[in-house]
Protein backbone atom coordinates (compact mmCIF):
# COMPACT_ATOMS: atom_id res chain seq x y z
CA UNK A 1 0.00 0.00 0.00
CA UNK A 2 2.96 2.04 1.16
CA UNK A 3 4.91 1.43 -2.31
CA UNK A 4 1.31 2.02 -4.57
CA UNK A 5 1.03 5.33 -2.54
CA UNK A 6 4.79 7.04 -3.64
CA UNK A 7 3.89 5.82 -6.79
CA UNK A 8 0.91 7.48 -7.32
CA UNK A 9 2.24 10.48 -5.54
CA UNK A 10 5.19 11.26 -7.91
CA UNK A 11 3.26 10.26 -10.98
CA UNK A 12 0.40 12.89 -9.96
CA UNK A 13 2.81 15.37 -9.02
CA UNK A 14 4.93 15.16 -12.00
CA UNK A 15 1.42 15.16 -14.18
CA UNK A 16 -0.16 17.91 -12.24
CA UNK A 17 3.00 20.05 -11.68
CA UNK A 18 2.25 22.41 -8.53
CA UNK A 19 5.60 24.09 -8.83
CA UNK A 20 5.47 24.49 -12.27
CA UNK A 21 1.53 26.19 -11.63
CA UNK A 22 2.68 28.97 -9.97
CA UNK A 23 3.49 31.46 -12.41
CA UNK A 24 -0.06 30.60 -14.07
CA UNK A 25 -1.61 30.99 -10.67
CA UNK A 26 0.27 34.60 -10.52
CA UNK A 27 -0.61 35.44 -13.87
CA UNK A 28 -4.57 34.74 -14.07
CA UNK A 29 -4.84 35.85 -10.50
CA UNK A 30 -2.86 38.92 -10.62
CA UNK A 31 -6.14 41.67 -10.57
CA UNK A 32 -7.63 39.65 -7.44
CA UNK A 33 -7.08 41.12 -3.64
CA UNK A 34 -5.63 39.01 -1.16
CA UNK A 35 -9.19 37.62 -0.21
CA UNK A 36 -10.18 36.95 -3.90
CA UNK A 37 -6.66 35.10 -4.77
CA UNK A 38 -7.57 32.83 -1.35
CA UNK A 39 -11.26 32.03 -2.87
CA UNK A 40 -10.04 31.16 -6.15
CA UNK A 41 -6.95 28.91 -5.08
CA UNK A 42 -9.88 26.66 -2.93
CA UNK A 43 -12.22 26.59 -5.42
CA UNK A 44 -10.11 25.82 -8.19
CA UNK A 45 -8.06 22.81 -6.35
CA UNK A 46 -11.91 21.62 -5.31
CA UNK A 47 -13.29 21.46 -8.23
CA UNK A 48 -10.27 19.67 -10.13
CA UNK A 49 -9.68 17.44 -7.55
CA UNK A 50 -13.52 16.29 -7.85
CA UNK A 51 -13.23 15.64 -11.60
CA UNK A 52 -10.27 13.43 -11.23
CA UNK A 53 -11.80 11.32 -8.39
CA UNK A 54 -14.80 11.12 -10.81
CA UNK A 55 -12.63 9.80 -13.76
CA UNK A 56 -10.96 7.25 -11.18
CA UNK A 57 -14.25 5.60 -10.87
CA UNK A 58 -15.69 6.11 -14.15
CA UNK A 59 -12.50 5.28 -16.10
CA UNK A 60 -13.28 1.31 -16.14
CA UNK A 61 -16.85 2.26 -17.44
CA UNK A 62 -15.55 4.22 -20.20
CA UNK A 63 -13.01 1.96 -21.35
CA UNK A 64 -15.65 -0.83 -21.13
CA UNK A 65 -18.32 1.31 -22.81
CA UNK A 66 -16.02 1.78 -25.59
CA UNK A 67 -14.55 -1.63 -26.02
CA UNK A 68 -10.91 -0.29 -25.29
CA UNK A 69 -8.44 -2.31 -23.47
CA UNK A 70 -6.61 -1.02 -20.72
CA UNK A 71 -3.29 -2.07 -22.45
CA UNK A 72 -4.47 0.18 -25.43
CA UNK A 73 -5.31 3.23 -22.91
CA UNK A 74 -1.84 2.49 -21.72
CA UNK A 75 0.13 2.84 -24.60
CA UNK A 76 -1.84 5.92 -26.07
CA UNK A 77 -1.74 7.19 -22.53
CA UNK A 78 2.19 6.61 -22.95
CA UNK A 79 2.59 8.44 -26.16
CA UNK A 80 0.11 11.66 -24.84
CA UNK A 81 2.54 11.81 -21.36
CA UNK A 82 5.44 11.88 -23.55
CA UNK A 83 4.93 14.33 -26.21
CA UNK A 84 3.80 16.52 -23.00
CA UNK A 85 6.87 15.91 -21.04
CA UNK A 86 8.43 17.33 -24.72
CA UNK A 87 6.57 20.08 -24.24
CA UNK A 88 7.78 20.67 -20.77
CA UNK A 89 11.30 20.11 -21.17
CA UNK A 90 11.10 22.62 -23.85
CA UNK A 91 8.85 25.28 -22.06
CA UNK A 92 6.56 24.68 -24.41
CA UNK A 93 3.60 23.33 -22.04
CA UNK A 94 4.16 26.45 -20.04
CA UNK A 95 4.03 28.92 -22.67
CA UNK A 96 0.10 26.95 -23.73
CA UNK A 97 -1.13 26.60 -20.50
CA UNK A 98 0.00 31.27 -20.70
CA UNK A 99 -1.66 31.50 -23.85
CA UNK A 100 -5.40 30.05 -22.02
CA UNK A 101 -5.11 32.99 -20.06
CA UNK A 102 -8.44 35.21 -20.60
CA UNK A 103 -9.64 38.42 -19.09
CA UNK A 104 -12.33 38.08 -16.15
CA UNK A 105 -15.10 37.53 -17.41
CA UNK A 106 -15.15 33.41 -16.94
CA UNK A 107 -15.26 32.23 -13.40
CA UNK A 108 -11.13 32.09 -12.80
CA UNK A 109 -11.34 29.43 -10.76
CA UNK A 110 -12.87 26.62 -13.14
CA UNK A 111 -11.47 27.65 -16.43
CA UNK A 112 -8.73 27.92 -16.87
CA UNK A 113 -7.10 27.28 -13.69
CA UNK A 114 -9.47 24.06 -12.90
CA UNK A 115 -9.65 22.92 -16.00
CA UNK A 116 -7.19 22.32 -18.25
CA UNK A 117 -4.39 24.16 -16.16
CA UNK A 118 -5.09 21.30 -13.33
CA UNK A 119 -7.38 18.56 -14.42
CA UNK A 120 -5.73 18.58 -18.00
CA UNK A 121 -5.33 15.52 -20.42
CA UNK A 122 -1.86 14.30 -18.67
CA UNK A 123 -3.71 14.48 -15.14
CA UNK A 124 -7.20 12.67 -16.22
CA UNK A 125 -5.17 9.98 -18.37
CA UNK A 126 -3.43 8.94 -15.49
CA UNK A 127 -6.25 8.81 -12.95
CA UNK A 128 -7.79 6.38 -15.47
CA UNK A 129 -4.83 4.16 -15.96
CA UNK A 130 -3.73 3.91 -12.03
CA UNK A 131 -7.51 3.72 -11.02
CA UNK A 132 -8.45 0.52 -13.77
CA UNK A 133 -4.88 -1.39 -12.57
CA UNK A 134 -6.32 -1.36 -8.88
CA UNK A 135 -10.50 -1.54 -9.89
CA UNK A 136 -10.00 -4.89 -7.61
CA UNK A 137 -8.25 -3.62 -4.57
CA UNK A 138 -9.88 -1.50 -2.59
CA UNK A 139 -6.72 -0.43 -0.59
CA UNK A 140 -4.52 -0.06 -3.42
CA UNK A 141 -7.24 2.34 -5.09
CA UNK A 142 -7.45 4.03 -1.94
CA UNK A 143 -3.81 4.42 -1.67
CA UNK A 144 -3.70 6.09 -4.97
CA UNK A 145 -6.46 8.31 -4.21
CA UNK A 146 -4.47 9.18 -1.45
CA UNK A 147 -1.76 10.41 -3.29
CA UNK A 148 -3.93 12.44 -5.64
CA UNK A 149 -5.16 14.13 -2.43
CA UNK A 150 -2.38 15.22 -1.03
CA UNK A 151 -0.73 16.49 -4.55
CA UNK A 152 -3.68 18.80 -4.77
CA UNK A 153 -3.41 19.87 -1.19
CA UNK A 154 0.11 20.56 -1.82
CA UNK A 155 -1.09 22.50 -4.80
CA UNK A 156 -3.73 24.51 -2.50
CA UNK A 157 -0.64 25.50 -0.13
CA UNK A 158 1.34 26.86 -3.03
CA UNK A 159 -1.14 28.66 -3.99
CA UNK A 160 -2.23 29.94 -0.93
CA UNK A 161 1.30 31.33 -0.09
CA UNK A 162 0.91 33.07 -3.59
CA UNK A 163 -2.09 34.39 -2.26
CA UNK A 164 -0.25 36.26 0.28
CA UNK A 165 3.32 37.08 -1.04
CA UNK A 166 3.94 36.10 -4.55
CA UNK A 167 7.80 37.47 -4.02
CA UNK A 168 9.70 34.24 -3.18
CA UNK A 169 8.70 32.84 -6.30
CA UNK A 170 11.25 32.44 -8.73
CA UNK A 171 10.37 32.02 -12.20
CA UNK A 172 13.57 30.74 -13.60
CA UNK A 173 13.72 27.95 -10.73
CA UNK A 174 10.43 26.94 -11.26
CA UNK A 175 11.59 26.55 -15.24
CA UNK A 176 14.36 24.40 -13.65
CA UNK A 177 12.53 22.24 -11.94
CA UNK A 178 9.99 22.03 -14.45
CA UNK A 179 12.86 20.47 -16.94
CA UNK A 180 13.42 17.93 -14.22
CA UNK A 181 10.01 16.52 -13.57
CA UNK A 182 10.03 16.45 -17.78
CA UNK A 183 12.27 13.69 -17.75
CA UNK A 184 10.90 11.85 -14.58
CA UNK A 185 7.25 11.79 -16.23
CA UNK A 186 9.46 10.62 -20.27
CA UNK A 187 10.31 7.79 -18.34
CA UNK A 188 7.16 7.14 -16.93
CA UNK A 189 5.25 7.91 -20.45
CA UNK A 190 7.96 5.16 -21.98
CA UNK A 191 7.68 2.55 -19.03
CA UNK A 192 3.46 2.91 -20.26
CA UNK A 193 4.54 2.07 -23.75
CA UNK A 194 6.52 -1.01 -22.27
CA UNK A 195 3.81 -2.21 -20.05
CA UNK A 196 0.90 -2.05 -22.40
CA UNK A 197 3.06 -3.43 -25.42
CA UNK A 198 4.14 -6.17 -23.52
CA UNK A 199 0.91 -7.68 -22.43
CA UNK A 200 -0.54 -7.13 -25.65
CA UNK A 201 2.33 -9.19 -26.74
CA UNK A 202 2.21 -11.56 -24.55
CA UNK A 203 -1.56 -12.39 -25.19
Amino acid sequence: MVEVFIQAFVLYFVVIDPIGNTPIFMSITQSQNGKEKYQTAIEAVLVATIILILFSFMGQFLLSYLHISLESFRIAGGIILFLIAIEMLFNKRQERKEQIIVPKKNKLSVFPLAIPILAGPASITSVIVIATKYQDNLILQSANLLGLVWVMIISLLLFLLLAKSDKFINKSITNIISRVIAIILAALSVQYIIDGLLVLFNK
